[in-house]
């Protein structure tokens, strides 16, 4: 590994919509001034147009192996006890830049494999702690008639690489209060130790904030007078401001690549719901307050500061772009579907190296979007309240009707020729490389 090569820091906040931010509009006006991050984007670029996949399981998987889910089987988020996670023969992002040398740690929400062999150090990092998981289930243990003879309790786990992974505690509404602040505590030993070593280093730091139950740390309650949520969005400011607060401490500001995202949009489930700003809809939809989430990258003397814009990129971009900046090379035995996006980044080209991708919610191609078009062909505006697959799709200029109102295929149609291209590409790659099921065994 050459000695210049970056240091990577990805913060990747849960449910974090599009409008929550103070520089996507929000902060203050939310009742939660987020003055940490919205630093951070006069930093870098900050990302109009970043795509992401429906719900966590998917999105999550669709990062690690540059994939959409539709191919890797992640479908969606399932109980303990049930098949689950990314399979081993799919190639994480963290083993690509462990290959390099790369220190590589995973402190927060895994959700990609809660058994041996595919628990984060399994799969590229060095040491990982957090919850294999997802955050509802610190719930289980204070609902009424709760029974752990018939469901796994959910615990905080530790593990090593060639190691055994470990329950810590369980994680219970008062440990979900605390986690994050962990998460950053470990999270800055780990920069520190690695600077100390003059060893490049992958930070992957998947926070809990903002997924249900939102409930800020102790020290946090209360501060906004805004209720729990608003308190939430406070400390998962700070707690990103803690991150940078090491990085400049460290001297590392200036060889590190720092991004800031979300997984998915908005939490749609009251009273946790959030905001996706101008755009309609929150997770587990098609809408574009689903697909549009928070993206900030900071990169001093590469990346240019104070810059926004509004070209598409896609969550299964970092997969590519990460890789390519620590200067590793994509498997080759399948499709990837990310694209290395340095040179849009760096300010060497001004579009971005794509021009849209194909959004699926389990098995359905629900949606298609190419520049500033969206094609549905499912109608599902608000979770559980869909009109099911539409006999004529629905076509919408984002550009004019950023909300998807109105319907504007009929005077279009000429749109459909590159989209539906888009789509039996991917359908005959899919026909050369079959699909993984959801819960296939691993075969090594």
């Amino acid at each position: 590994m050459p000695d210049s090569s970056p240091n990577i820091v990805l913060i990747v906040a849960d449910n974090l919509g599009w409008g929550e931010l103070g520089c996507y509009g929000g902060g203050a006006l939310r009742g939660a001034p987020t003055p940490n991050i919205d630093r951070l984007a006069t930093q870098g670029m900050l990302l109009h147009n970043f795509n992401v996949e429906s719900d966590c399981v998917p999105t999550r998987s669709a990062l690690m192996s540059g994939r959409h889910p539709i191919r890797t089987g992640c479908l969606q988020s399932v109980p303990a006890g049930l098949p689950q996670g990314l399979n081993r023969n799919e190639i994480t992002l963290a083993q690509l830049l462990s290959d390099q040398g790369y220190a590589t740690a995973h402190f927060g929400k895994w959700h990609l494999g809660d058994c041996p062999g595919r628990y984060p150090s399994d799969r590229g990092f060095d040491e990982w702690y957090g919850i294999p998981r997802t955050t509802d289930e610190s719930q289980f243990t204070s609902t009424v008639g709760f029974d752990p003879t018939v469901v796994d309790l959910p615990y905080i786990m530790q593990g090593q690489k060639n190691g055994p992974t470990d329950n810590v505690k369980v994680y219970d509404l008062e440990t979900r209060r605390e986690i994050d602040a962990e998460l950053v505590e470990k999270s800055i030993h780990f920069m520190k130790r690695n600077t100390e070593d003059n060893r490049a280093f992958f930070l992957y730091l998947p926070m809990v904030h903002l997924h249900f139950p939102t409930l800020p740390h102790r020290d946090f309650a209360g501060r906004t007078n805004a209720g729990d949520f608003a308190d939430a969005m406070v400390e998962m400011d700070h707690r990103v401001g803690q991150i940078d607060a090491a990085v400049q401490q460290l001297g590392i500001a200036e060889n590190t690549v720092f991004i800031f995202c979300s997984d998915n949009g908005p939490e749609f489930r009251r009273p946790y719901r959030g905001t996706a700003g101008p755009w309609s809809g929150t997770y587990h939809t098609a809408m574009e307050g689903s697909l549009r989430v928070p993206f900030i990258i900071r990169w001093p003397g590469r990346v240019n500061a104070g810059c926004t814009t509004n070209e598409i990129v896609h969550v299964t971009d970092l997969y590519a772009t990460l890789a390519a900046i620590a200067g590793a090379g994509l498997p080759t035995d399948r499709p990837i579907d990310g694209v290395d996006q340095t040179a849009f980044f760096t300010g060497k080209q001004k579009a971005s190296c794509r021009e849209g991708f194909l959004f699926y919610i389990k098995n359905e191609l629900r949606a298609v979007k190419w520049r500033h078009w969206k094609l549905h062909f499912y109608w599902e505006p608000e979770v559980n309240k869909g009109e099911g697959k539409l006999e004529s799709p629905y076509l919408f200029n984002l550009l004019s009707d950023p909300k998807e109102e109105t319907d504007v295929l009929i005077f279009n149609t000429w749109v459909l020729g590159p989209m539906l291209k888009m789509v039996n590409v991917f359908n005959e790659s899919a026909k050369t490389y079959p699909h993984t099921l959801p819960g296939t065994p691993d075969s090594q």
